[in-house]
């Protein structure tokens, strides 16, 4: 079985060596494997880190994580397909589960819970709480989602109306067919994703509540407005 890793990537070259780096070594759990990395319309190093890590990269002009991510996919030629973000550190671990779950052929899709470097409470709190609710709700964060790639297909991939809050979309409509089916979405927890917590300094605690705050008054609207979700778009690296 091979599998395809996807790393949509925009403006990353201050991280992504590092996150390329330990992609690499997981990825030696996998029997075969391939590295894709999606540049998604950056101006800096970012697709020439990739080549140099050995990756294959692929272009995507659209400033969009959601079509970044499907333009990797759309290149992907493994059975299954595994997401994770240009500022992520999957353990080998991490990956070693994973396999094991595809084996069990209950699964059709997955994530894992997270864990941020840092010592700030209001962050570590935050990240508690969206732990709780992934595996409640299994939801995928975006940062490390894994899935059958004949079913990601058949469900068109990421839904590109969404500049952000795709992952939520696309665990919701994943798990309906996983039910179909008789299989399964899970959520990993035992070797949580290792992931950067730079947006904890780039943006002040008003601004990401703020975000927040809106999203929940109109409903979710602002995640398919580009100019609202800033803490994607906005360029701060």
């Amino acid at each position: 079985m091979k599998v395809s890793v996807v790393v949509p990537a925009f403006n990353e070259e201050r991280l992504l060596a590092g996150s390329l780096a330990a992609i690499r070594a997981a990825m030696a759990v996998f029997e075969e494997s391939e590295l894709i990395v999606c540049d998604n319309n950056s101006t800096d190093r970012t697709a020439e880190i990739a080549r140099a890590a050995g990756a294959q990269v692929v272009f995507e002009p659209a400033n969009q994580i959601a079509r970044a991510r499907n333009r990797g996919a759309a290149a992907a030629s493994g059975e299954w397909l595994v997401f994770v973000d240009a500022d992520s550190y999957p353990a080998v671990e991490l990956f070693k589960q994973v396999m094991e779950t595809i084996n069990t052929g209950r699964c059709l899709a997955g994530g894992a819970t997270v864990v941020l470097p840092t010592s700030d409470r209001f962050v570590r709190a935050w990240v508690a709480g969206w732990n709780f609710l992934s595996r409640r709700a299994r939801w995928a964060a975006g940062s490390f989602i894994f899935c059958e790639a004949a079913a990601f297909r058949e469900l068109g991939g990421f839904d590109e109306r969404f500049y952000a809050g795709e992952e939520i979309d696309f665990s919701r409509r994943m798990k309906r067919l996983a039910r179909r089916r008789g299989r399964e979405m899970v959520i990993l927890h035992r070797h949580p994703l290792v992931s950067s917590d730079r947006r904890a300094h780039l943006y002040t605690l008003r601004e990401l509540f703020a975000f927040m705050l809106k999203t929940l008054l109109t409903g979710g609207r602002t995640l398919r407005r580009k100019e609202d979700c800033y803490g994607w778009y906005d360029g701060r690296r």
